[in-house]
């Protein structure tokens, strides 16, 4: 249950994020703020920083509530999973980088930068998939097997969540002339 209740949190700061980030445009307000046309309000980047770094503070949280570890294996994991959270923020930053670009450009892609923005983002879908296979046997070295696999589950489930509302926000690539 706790479980659920932290995922409502985490959905809403994600859904908070999405919105910050939904169709803006460079042109009306720089490279520096993000333009909701829905409301007219502007995020600076400062404030979708403070947003993600919450997101993250989160993750961490509920994956300490639902992964329950003895001491000796809390003082082995949480090493570990800082290490693996700060090499997966690296392309979380590039993915939040293309999206913001995308955000700003979608209105204007060519069929050209449309499929070089989506091989991009799936080349960031690989690495970190490619990143979590690397931790698999440093995690299960902290934690035993099952522990280990809760971890991984946890971990996957937030990111899959995250990238839905992400997604979800981001406006379709659809040829000129279709709504």
């Amino acid at each position: 249950m706790k479980l659920r209740a932290a995922v409502v949190v985490l959905a809403v700061l994600c859904a908070v994020l999405g919105w910050k980030l939904r169709a803006q445009t460079a042109e009306q307000q720089g490279p520096s703020s993000v333009f909701v046309p829905d409301n007219g309000q502007v995020a600076s980047e400062q404030d979708i920083q403070l947003l993600r770094q919450d997101l993250r503070s989160q993750k961490q949280k509920l994956i300490a509530e639902n992964l329950p570890m003895t001491e000796s294996e809390a003082v082995k994991f949480w090493p570990v999973y800082n290490k693996y959270s700060e090499e997966l923020k690296q392309f979380n930053d590039e993915k939040f980088r293309l999206a913001m670009e995308y955000g700003q450009d979608w209105a204007t892609l060519t069929d050209d930068q449309a499929l070089i923005y989506i091989r991009r983002w799936l080349e960031v879908d690989t690495d970190a998939h490619q990143l979590r296979s690397k931790y698999v046997p440093i995690v299960s070295q902290a934690l035993p097997g099952k522990k280990a696999a809760t971890f991984f589950q946890l971990d996957r489930r937030i990111s899959m969540m995250i990238d839905l509302q992400l997604a979800s926000q981001l406006p379709l690539a659809r040829p000129k002339g279709q709504p």
